[in-house]
């Protein structure tokens, strides 16, 4: 068994950068993105967003396609992959869709000190865990992988894309360009400061560039283990 799992990092952003707007949840993408992610999802044992995420976007996190979901369930498997979220205040809605779509088991990551809380919160509806003082995503991913994760989905947002490239625990990211500018400095951005390995004397590799309608599909092997799941 592999220490964490195959790690995709999924993400649409507009032409400067951003993933979403400052004051609600905007749509970057098009019909034949959503595809190919709810294609990725369908291929994966877990799809991971942070706890704004869940806050904001209020995402079901599901797959979609009746077809990928009946391949599943012939493999064995749920319809839909494990649903997991990372939080250190556990200020979660127990109705949110993250909760209340699907049957897929949710895992809720919790830092050490509001774990008691995100239980008597979250207990009925999500496996709480302790993640540790101040949630480090190598150690989640060891914990997913003991699980039985071998394909893991990251989906945002921000800060938890930065955790993942920072700690060097991606193998594959899948960035989509959307033909738009957002153009405000208070909407968030696909990454905030931090220090990544790939620079100008590191340079990501590109495998793969695919137009989809209006937007363009970026593959980028971040490790040796691309491909490998």
């Amino acid at each position: 068994m592999r220490d964490r799992p195959y790690t995709l990092l999924s993400c649409c952003v507009s032409i400067d950068g951003y993933i979403g707007s400052a004051a609600s949840r905007l749509l970057l993408s098009n019909d034949a993105d959503f595809d190919r992610v709810d294609a990725v999802r369908a291929s994966c044992d877990a799809i991971l967003v942070g706890a704004e995420t869940v806050r904001v976007d209020n995402p079901r996190l599901l797959v979609r396609s009746q077809t990928r979901r009946d391949e599943r369930a012939a493999r064995g498997l749920p319809a839909s992959p494990i649903k997991v979220t990372v939080t250190r205040r556990a200020e979660l809605d127990a109705r949110a869709h993250f909760f209340k779509a699907g049957d897929a088991e949710k895992l809720v990551y919790c830092a050490s000190p509001r774990v008691e809380d995100a239980r008597e919160r979250l207990g009925p509806v999500a496996t709480v865990v302790d993640g540790g003082e101040d949630v480090e995503m190598r150690t989640l991913s060891t914990d997913l992988a003991d699980r039985g994760v071998e394909r893991l989905m990251v989906e945002g947002g921000a800060m938890v894309h930065t955790q993942f490239l920072t700690e060097n625990i991606v193998d594959e990211l899948q960035l989509t360009v959307a033909p738009v500018f957002v153009g405000d400095s208070e909407a968030p951005r696909f990454v905030r400061d931090g220090i990544f390995p790939w620079s100008p004397g590191r340079r990501a590799e590109l495998v793969d560039v695919r137009k989809l309608g209006d937007v363009v599909l970026l593959r980028y092997a971040l490790s040796s283990r691309f491909g490998d799941a």
